[in-house]
């Protein structure tokens, strides 16, 4: 049964109102850019602690996505082939003047263009490497239909972690997914990035309180290391308008911990499990900058100066 709209969020999904000088600075450079971010344009609830601590995920491919999720706040239609070319520079003179050491990037899907924007992620982190050296990136990605090509388009452009998220159990799928997406799609997709391209990291991400079984939960981790993915987050699913998926269940952070704990014992790398989690949260960024330094120190490549970003 859903959550009776009428019954408050627990005290630990409150969360402060964005503000400071970093928030304030992050939002004067992307409006004077024209840039979109997935911290505003999907109501994320961490936009204050991540703009605060100086981060934020870019959105790229414009902010009208050509799916239809039921539980995502990002706009939907059809951009029929409208493309900003300049995009891809923009992004990467933010990023350089912002000084950040390990970014996300993400994008709507755009079904409306031939290759998905595939090619226009790819030369945003080409760009973005350029004008940052030793940045650290993380590309949370489309999942082009299951097209090889335009997953390798984007492997070939070298991002140190590749993401792709199930967002929920396989069950619970086709409710909550737009009927492109799927489930063993994305399995299928974070399998092949590792087949394209071994030493990038996988990562995926699920979202609790929609009526999930607590077996269906273990089974998705069991299906994601089955496919070799490295890291995982699980979050709760916050409706964006009533327009949304219902939450059916508040879940309560010792639940979350727990299910941290399943996650390790499968052997996943890395796990970030609360109820304010979300898949492009910063709160691994420190973690999984130093497993790319390990990984590039044992390849005897120079290893990136990442540093913690002060909270």
């Amino acid at each position: 049964m859903p959550v009776d709209a009428a019954r408050r969020k627990p005290d630990w999904l409150k969360v402060k109102l964005p503000s400071g000088e970093n928030v304030r600075r992050i939002q004067g450079i992307l409006r004077r850019r024209g840039l979109n971010t997935v911290c505003e344009e999907a109501r994320c609830p961490n936009l204050g602690e991540c703009w605060g601590g100086g981060t934020a995920t870019f959105m790229l491919l414009g902010d009208t996505c050509t799916r239809g999720c039921r539980f995502c706040a990002v706009q939907t239609g059809n951009p029929r082939g409208r493309l900003d070319p300049f995009e891809p520079a923009k992004v990467a003179a933010s990023i350089a003047e912002l000084s950040l050491e390990y970014i996300v990037l993400t994008s709507v899907d755009r079904d409306d263009l031939p290759d998905q924007g595939a090619a226009h992620f790819a030369r945003t982190i080409r760009e973005v490497r350029a004008a940052s050296p030793g940045i650290l990136i993380e590309a949370l990605i489309p999942d082009f239909r299951g097209d090889r090509d335009c997953l390798a388009a984007v492997v070939e452009s070298r991002p140190d972690v590749l993401s792709q998220n199930v967002e929920t159990v396989e069950e619970l799928t086709a409710r909550v997914r737009d009927p492109r997406a799927g489930y063993r799609q994305t399995l299928q997709l974070l399998r092949r990035v590792k087949e394209l391209d071994p030493r990038i990291f996988t990562k995926s991400s699920l979202m609790l309180g929609l009526g999930e079984r607590p077996e269906s939960i273990l089974r998705t981790m069991d299906d994601l290391r089955a496919h070799a993915v490295d890291i995982l987050t699980l979050g709760q699913y916050l409706q964006p308008t009533k327009r949304h998926l219902p939450v059916e269940e508040y879940v309560p952070p010792a639940r979350f911990a727990a299910l941290r704990d399943e996650g390790e014992a499968r052997g996943f790398l890395y796990v970030a499990s609360g109820p304010l989690v979300r898949s492009s949260y910063r709160a691994g960024e420190f973690f999984l900058a130093n497993l790319i330094r390990r990984r590039d120190a044992a390849e005897g490549r120079s290893p990136a100066t990442c540093q913690e970003t002060p909270r």
